[in-house]
């Protein structure tokens, strides 16, 4: 297992040991010894997935505390351009973004700590989404900011994604106040 790291502390790609042959490939997709090892201690508590269609941008999601949650992100198949924003008000970083294609070609997972905003752009059809979370879903905690807003300057790579009617009306983030 590979870990890279990248601009914003706490957030970490992991390339996993792929073993091809004959009849396909295997990989574990997740240990917690493994994962232990390289510094990501989170239990987790939750597996989420979701199949989208190209074009799909859902995000960008968190959950306030005491129900925020680390995430282990990886596709099945098809392809993302998955985003992470630092919303940790001392963060020297807040604010910021981060982006990583994810596909089931590659097999990178992305590692998201605590006090990120998370969203995903589907740029294939049929794209199987998967997720792992330290902390159960609790609604009344949901929070998302806008996932277009200039101010961030995320660069998605498209104009008129769908999206579900409750990322249409997001706070915006000079609106935001982090609970993070």
């Amino acid at each position: 297992m590979e870990i890279q790291s990248t601009p914003i502390e706490g957030l970490k790609i992991i390339k996993p040991d792929v073993f091809f042959d004959n009849r396909g490939y295997f990989y574990e997709s997740y240990s917690e010894k493994k994962f232990f090892d390289i510094g990501i201690t989170d239990k987790f508590v939750q597996d989420n997935e979701s199949k989208s269609q190209k074009g799909v941008v859902r995000g960008l999601h968190f959950q306030n505390p005491p129900y925020f949650q680390a995430k282990l992100i990886r596709v099945i198949k098809g392809e993302v351009l998955d985003v992470a924003v630092d919303l940790r008000k001392n963060s020297k970083t807040y604010g910021q973004h981060f982006k990583v294609i994810l596909n089931e070609d590659n097999k990178l997972m992305f590692y998201i700590p605590k006090g990120f905003a998370h969203g995903f752009l589907t740029l294939k059809d049929n794209t199987i989404f998967s997720y792992k979370c330290d902390e159960f879903y609790n609604k009344q905690s949901e929070g998302g900011i806008m996932w277009n807003d200039s101010s961030l300057g995320i660069n998605w790579g498209i104009d008129n994604p769908i999206t579900s009617e409750k990322d249409q009306h997001y706070v915006s983030f000079k609106d935001f106040v982090s609970p993070f």
